[in-house]
């Protein structure tokens, strides 16, 4: 697979204003006097924005039940903006029935969606859809540009697997109000030793700096805040602490699934873990405020 950028849709709507010429002195006399002139006090408030981030578990509950029913219920009470997901399959197996589950919650959920997926297999079947396990972001604004960054991984594919650079870190822009917002879903590695994980993380900057504007990193982490591979994460991000353990579901013990925003360019009103089995993991749910322009 090769990565594809789509470049951003840029719309610049000519907008004429006609004021009362007592308006307009005003105005002006108030800019040299110190006081923000309506326009200016309008444009600065932030936009409210709410995100989540969910591991659905290939579709099954803490029960290892296959219901996207259940997953598209709980989806659609956290009335979130932006959503990313891990663990989507999409025509991998029996286990979902071989069903795209990113693509089906979309339409339920009447979202925009965008796969990237981690692994990428021939179809059981000649001319069969490829089987394919991944992120997805799901979102109510358009997407106006997406692509499959490569991370370092360790394949779960290859019985004999080596650190090397593989897809499945997703990223978007959407435009929210006017304002382009750049969106990254990721799954970082679950094994005990820190060591792929180190190098996602320092994967993860590199391909963020490229970026500018509001930034907002969902995923499962799979290590806690704490963890020493993440500190770098926090030198440019804000952690989205809600408070609560996250894994597994059912009476979690540790938080290892996150949203994050890049400081300065938005602030966290508040964030919490909604409380639920409709997968193992439960979700991260957040309010931010993007600043104003």
């Amino acid at each position: 697979m090769s990565p594809r950028r789509r470049p951003p849709i840029r719309i610049r709507p000519h907008i004429r204003l006609r004021l009362p010429h007592l308006l307009l002195t005003a105005a002006l006399l108030g800019a040299l006097l110190g006081a923000p002139p309506a326009a200016a006090a309008a444009a600065s408030p932030g936009v409210p924005l709410r995100v989540a981030t969910y591991n659905i578990h290939a579709g099954a509950g803490m029960d290892n039940a296959f219901d996207l029913d259940r997953q598209a219920s709980e989806l659609r009470s956290l009335k979130a903006d932006v959503i990313g997901l891990q663990e989507a399959d999409r025509h991998w197996g029996p286990r979902s029935e071989w069903r795209d589950l990113a693509g089906e919650l979309a339409g339920r959920l009447s979202m925009y969606v965008y796969f990237a997926p981690i692994y990428s297999l021939d179809p059981a079947e000649p001319g069969g859809p490829r089987a394919e396990f991944g992120v997805a972001v799901l979102s109510r604004y358009r997407i106006v540009s997406a692509e499959n960054h490569e991370i370092t991984r360790l394949s779960t594919q290859d019985p004999n697997p080596v650190p090397a650079p593989a897809p499945g870190f997703g990223e978007v822009v959407v435009r929210v109000k006017g304002r382009p917002v750049h969106v990254y879903v990721t799954h970082l590695d679950y094994r005990p030793d820190p060591a792929v994980r180190v190098a996602q993380v320092a994967d993860t900057r590199r391909i963020m700096a490229e970026d500018r504007g509001p930034k907002i990193l969902l995923g499962d982490l799979n290590a806690e805040p704490g963890a020493p591979e993440l500190a770098p994460l926090w030198e440019e991000l804000t952690d989205a602490d809600p408070g609560a353990p996250t894994f597994p579901a059912q009476d979690p013990v540790k938080r290892i699934d996150y949203v994050a925003v890049s400081k300065g360019a938005a602030r966290v009103r508040r964030a919490w873990v909604p409380e639920s089995v409709a997968s193992d993991h439960r979700a991260v749910v957040a309010d931010l405020v993007l600043r104003g322009r």
